[in-house]
């Protein structure tokens, strides 16, 4: 592979935030880095080397678009794998590799490697019509998931009793038991080609209950040594099982009698590492670089109390952003404020997001309310 930091040209694929931010690293890194994206007002489409409008579904459009490129990676997995696999054979590097995109991809593959790998995960079954779920036998409440395209929130159903069986999704998707947690918790792990493996510490997270967004997460977790040791144990074995190149977010369940159970995957910077980019020594952003560039991991130590808000946009509000209070909480110290160069806001979608640094949690938490009380985006 060339030096990551002389000619080697770095191709993105999705042009969001996650992408944006990992720019941000790579300018460090003297990297040259393209895009693709669709949409052409897309986050990073001031901010790299070249930036190509194009459907990240289409065949032809991925392969053209790689083949242009020394290394692959992604921001967003619902991407053509074909053309990833293609690329592959002929010689483009393509961290996360496509198999385990593929994997991810499949929320019922997903499951089924928790399962073949003794992964914690609820207990499930794959579904393949209306019919078969009708049939399944499953004791109500129950969650059922689309096996493919839903995200932040979305292809997720909770059906609590027959009559809301009516409403279920027809298309191939897989149910669980629905879990009575105590907390829904999150590790980033990152593997480089050597095998080197670094997790990050865990963090706790809350869910804004109409979308089921992360909201808001605190770093570094309070809860026992032994849970916070078991769950990086977990993300390092889902690491190593997949032998993956590059970072992964692993969700996690925190049941109310002390087990740990892993909800979903994300091959890719996640949401829930945002705080590491002024909370720990090394940001996620970083990690994947030195992962998918097979350089030494980072330092993922805490820096100090890191809690990290989501700037959504306002319900009942849709057009040009406007970002209200602002002003007051840049007064705040130890207050970072991250937009995502989105022109145009609608309710729920992800503008932004605040992380507080202080060395005292509480006075972080009670900062982090207000920032959430005090920053509205409207139009």
């Amino acid at each position: 592979m060339k030096a990551f930091y002389g000619d080697l040209k770095l191709g993105i694929l999705g042009g969001g935030q996650l992408g944006r931010m990992l720019i941000q690293q790579a300018i460090n890194y003297n990297v040259t880095v393209k895009i693709l994206d669709p949409d052409r007002e897309a986050p990073c489409r001031k901010l790299c080397d070249e930036f190509v409008v194009g459907s990240l579904g289409d065949y032809e459009t991925v392969y053209k678009f790689g083949k242009k490129v020394d290394l692959l990676t992604i921001e967003i997995e619902k991407v053509n794998v074909d053309a990833l696999e293609q690329l592959e054979r002929e010689g483009v590097l393509i961290y996360p590799q496509p198999r385990i995109i593929r994997l991810i991809q499949d929320k019922g593959l997903q499951k089924q490697f928790f399962k073949e790998n003794d992964i914690p995960t609820a207990p499930f079954k794959v579904i393949g019509s209306i019919d078969e779920l009708k049939q399944s036998g499953f004791t109500y409440p129950y969650i059922q998931k689309l096996r493919r395209d839903g995200y932040d929130g979305r292809g997720v159903y909770k059906v609590a009793d027959e009559n809301t069986l009516a409403n279920a999704f027809t298309e191939p998707s897989l149910i669980e038991h629905l879990i009575d947690f105590e907390k829904e918790i999150s590790v980033i792990v990152a593997r480089n080609e050597n095998g080197e493996v670094a997790t990050f510490p865990l963090v706790e997270m809350e869910f804004n209950p109409q979308v089921n967004l992360v909201e808001f997460l605190i770093s570094p977790s309070t809860l026992s040594a032994e849970i916070q040791a078991e769950a990086e144990q977990i993300a390092r074995k889902i690491a190593e099982d997949l032998k993956i190149i590059g970072i992964l977010a692993v969700e996690m369940f925190l049941t109310k009698d002390g087990k740990i159970l892993v909800n979903e995957l994300a091959p890719r910077p996640h949401n829930s590492g945002h705080q590491s980019i002024e909370g720990n020594v090394v940001s996620q952003f970083e990690q994947h670089l030195r992962a998918i560039f097979n350089q030494p991991l980072g330092d993922t130590s805490c820096i100090g109390n890191a809690v990290m808000v989501n700037v959504l946009g306002e319900p009942g509000y849709e057009g040009p952003a406007v970002y209200q209070g602002i002003e007051k909480i840049l007064k705040c110290p130890g207050v970072y404020v991250h937009l995502y160069g989105k022109a145009l806001t609608k309710p729920f979608r992800k503008m932004g997001h605040v992380t507080v640094v202080d060395s005292d949690r509480d006075k972080a938490i009670e900062k982090a309310r207000y920032v959430q009380n005090t920053l509205k985006v409207v139009s």
